[in-house]
C-alpha cells in the first residue's frame, strides 16, 4: 500500500487533517475514497462546497481554499494499527506543515486525530479550541466522517457547518 499525496498550498482557509489513508484511498490515490466515508457529503451539506465532490476530485478543494493531509501517511485498515512512533513522527511533520503553509483553520477530522496532535486527552469540545498548537491558526475539532461513527449525520453536519462563519473571521494575507 502506498501513501497518498497531500493537497497543500500556502494560506489555505482550512486544512483538513485525518488519521491516515484507508485501503481504498491508498488503492485509488485519493482522500476519503471509501464509499462508506461521508466526508464529501458532509462538506456539501455543511455549506463548505458548492456541490458534492467525489474522492477523485480531492485536489479541486485547493481551488476553494481547502487542503488535505493526514497525521500519519502510512495506509492501514484501521487507525488502531498506527504505532506510537508513527504518531510521534506524524505530529512533528504536521506541525511543520502547518507552520510552513499557515492555514487559517486546521480542522481535525476526528477527536482522536486532535488528541494525537495536541497531546490533550480531556475536555475537548467540538468546534474551535481555546488554544492552538501552532500560533496563528485556529484548531477546530470535528467528528470523524467515517461511516463507523455513531453520531447522527445531521449532528456531524451541524458541527462542520460552524466552519463557514469561522472562515469569515479570518484576516488573511492575500
Amino acid at each position: 500500500m502506498k501513501p497518498i499525496s497531500d493537497h497543500l498550498k500556502e494560506n489555505l482557509d482550512i486544512l483538513f487533517v485525518g488519521f491516515n489513508p484507508g485501503i481504498q484511498s491508498s488503492e485509488s490515490g485519493h482522500h476519503y475514497a471509501n464509499p462508506s466515508n461521508r466526508f464529501w457529503k458532509i462538506l456539501f451539506e455543511a455549506g463548505l462546497t458548492p456541490r458534492k465532490y467525489g474522492a477523485e476530485e480531492d485536489y479541486k478543494l485547493l481551488e476553494l481554499g481547502y487542503g488535505l493531509t493526514n497525521i500519519v501517511s502510512r495506509p492501514s485498515r484501521t487507525a488502531d494499527e498506527i504505532t506510537k512512533e508513527e504518531y510521534k513522527q506524524g505530529r512533528q511533520l504536521l506541525k511543520e506543515k502547518i507552520r510552513v503553509f499557515q492555514p487559517g483553520i486546521v480542522c481535525f477530522v476526528g477527536k482522536g486525530v486532535y488528541q494525537q496532535y495536541s497531546g490533550k486527552k480531556k475536555n475537548i469540545q467540538w468546534g474551535p479550541q481555546t488554544d492552538s498548537v501552532v500560533l496563528g491558526t485556529i484548531d477546530f475539532v470535528a467528528p470523524s466522517s467515517s461511516g463507523l461513527v455513531r453520531m447522527k449525520l445531521e449532528e456531524v453536519i451541524e458541527i462542520y457547518s460552524k466552519l463557514p462563519p469561522l472562515m469569515s473571521t479570518l484576516s488573511r494575507k492575500g
